[in-house]
């Protein structure tokens, strides 16, 4: 099978968790990125329950409308996960065991996992005769992979990390094998500090110079936006894309953070590492959350030197080194607060910089003058000690990402 014309995939994910919003998909974001990444495009994605009607139903209406058709979930080893015996059935084989995915399974549990094997673990071992077996190197489910009437089904785990082994290992190598398609060009670069229309008032006369087959997308989250330059049809685009993009920057370089599609905190950590300085954090209001950030990034022990999660005012005085009368004169969300507490964190960890945020995140709290979603930021360094303050307006989930956000991009300024 080979054609250039580029495949429209339908991604599937299979559990009653998913529709009663217990579980969030991540699945098909994923696939969906690293699918377009390799030049299909999808068409549909869609979320269906444990049910046996449901399910077969809908493999018959994306079939019809699709060449290539991804599922996710319903492989386990419970009497809930269907979706193994309703493929068999589906494709008219029946089910059987595969020896290598029996190894697998035993191997996991007698080697690594030191746990007993029990035959509802085996079953993980069946697959049916029709399909082509993906053996799966993170878990004990087996993926599967069928061909009928010159469309692809693949059936994988629904754990994003054994799915993701799956797609990147065999299923998208496969399928790149089968089908002539040429990978989408990106360009994305990351703003602060403006909101969405104002970027595409910014860039109106930007848009109107795009060449067919270049389109420019905003993806906006948080504070940010993402701007998005995609080069599809033919070699001239793809070779036109870098000329655009080098005109986006210029425009919008006023309100860049990064040219490369990379969250702020990885685009700071950058700073940080090439110029060998460290960073500690005092955070009252975000809870740990701007340090959460950071220590996700691999490799953050080496500019990350730790943080207070200083609620109490006993704490901010206590282990930061806040005057009483500062804490009694201004309040603990205060521009002076915020700067003792970004002093007094530099100076217990010896690092070059620090950050402080407080606030009220709501949805009680307020104090005169001082309204739900207020927050002050404080930056220290050995030349320096600058604040700012925000106002957000949303519920306090939302208000903690956004002071996270703007604390970062202040952050980034004031190493800038």
């Amino acid at each position: 099978m080979s054609n250039k014309v580029p495949k429209t995939v339908s991604i599937i994910t299979i559990g009653d968790e998913l529709l009663i919003g217990q579980t969030i998909d991540t699945n098909s974001a994923w696939m969906a990125q690293e699918l377009n990444k390799a030049g299909f495009s999808i068409n549909r994605r869609v979320a269906i329950g444990d049910s046996w009607d449901d399910i077969w139903n809908c493999l018959q209406e994306e079939e019809e409308k699709n060449d290539i058709v991804l599922i996710t979930g319903g492989l386990g080893p419970t009497s809930d996960d269907i979706t193994k015996p309703l493929l068999s059935n589906y494709f008219g084989g029946k089910l059987i065991v595969d020896d290598a995915a029996k190894e697998n399974v035993i191997e996991i549990f007698t080697k690594k996992l030191n746990r007993p094997l029990i035959e509802r673990n085996l079953k993980q071992a069946e697959v049916p005769d029709v399909c082509t077996v993906i053996q799966n190197k993170r878990g004990t489910a087996p993926g599967m992979w069928f061909e009928k009437d010159n469309k692809i089904f693949v059936s994988m785990p629904g754990v994003p990390f054994e799915m993701k082994g799956m797609m990147a290992d065999y299923v998208i190598p496969a399928l790149t094998k089968k089908f002539e398609v040429s990978p989408v060009e990106h360009r994305t670069l990351l703003t602060a500090g403006i909101g969405e229309s104002f970027l595409a008032e910014l860039l109106n006369d930007f848009e109107a110079s795009l060449i067919n087959g270049i389109k420019l997308a905003y993806l906006p989250n948080y504070g940010m936006v993402r701007l998005r330059l995609t080069a599809t049809q033919t070699l001239e685009n793809k070779n036109e894309i870098d000329f655009y993009f080098d005109q986006l920057k210029k425009t919008v370089k006023d309100h860049l953070v990064i040219d490369r599609d990379i969250s702020l905190q990885e685009a700071i950590a950058e700073t940080l590492k090439s110029e060998g300085k460290t960073l500690a954090i005092a955070e009252s209001c975000t809870g740990g959350y701007i340090s959460h950030l950071f220590t996700l990034l691999p490799g953050s022990s080496s500019f990350f030197l730790g943080s207070v999660v200083s609620y109490s005012n006993n704490l901010k005085s206590g282990l930061l080194g806040v005057p009483e009368t500062t804490l009694n004169g201004f309040g603990a969300v205060s521009i002076e607060t915020v700067n003792k507490m970004a002093e007094g964190i530099r100076e217990k960890t010896g690092a070059d910089y620090g950050l402080a945020t407080s606030g009220i995140m709501g949805p009680t709290g307020e104090t005169p003058g001082k309204p739900v979603g207020f927050v002050c930021v404080g930056f220290s360094s050995k030349e320096k000690t600058e604040n700012t303050t925000f106002q957000f307006r949303f519920d306090r989930k939302r208000n903690i990402e956004l002071t996270a956000v703007h604390a970062l991009n202040f952050l980034r300024k004031s190493i800038g």
